[in-house]
């Protein structure tokens, strides 16, 4: 079964860090851009940081600009989301999306993979 796999999230403090992880089984990331996506109680779910299939391009939120840096390792089939300087506004759950179009990812709209969400809690 082809799937993906979030994992990294947990209780942190402000101004700590986190680094998230997606590891896909049953197929290759090789070939797809992947998305991180979060959704804070109560709010509709927001892009966070996408990375190309050759990783040679990336994007990141307002937010995360400077703060969150978005990677590939292909030979371990994952993508890590590395998160710093968080804030408590950065709490959610944090999904990853993978897709073979870039521009399909970075929409989040009909992806062809999604996870199943790491909680990231931000509290003192």
């Amino acid at each position: 079964q082809s799937q993906l796999v979030e994992s990294g999230g947990g209780l942190v403090q402000p101004g700590g860090s986190l680094r998230l992880s997606c590891t896909a089984s049953g197929f290759t990331l090789d070939w797809y851009s992947i998305g991180w996506f979060r959704q804070a109680p109560g709010k509709e779910r927001e892009a966070v940081a996408s990375i190309s299939s050759s990783g040679d391009d990336t994007k990141y939120a307002d937010s995360a600009k400077g703060r969150f840096t978005i990677s590939r390792d292909n030979a371990k089939n994952t993508v890590y989301l590395q998160m710093n300087s968080l804030k408590p506004e950065d709490t959610g759950v944090y999904y990853c999306a993978a897709d073979i179009v870039y521009y399909v990812v970075n929409s989040g709209e009909n992806v062809e993979f999604w996870g199943q969400g790491t909680l990231v809690t931000v509290s003192s």
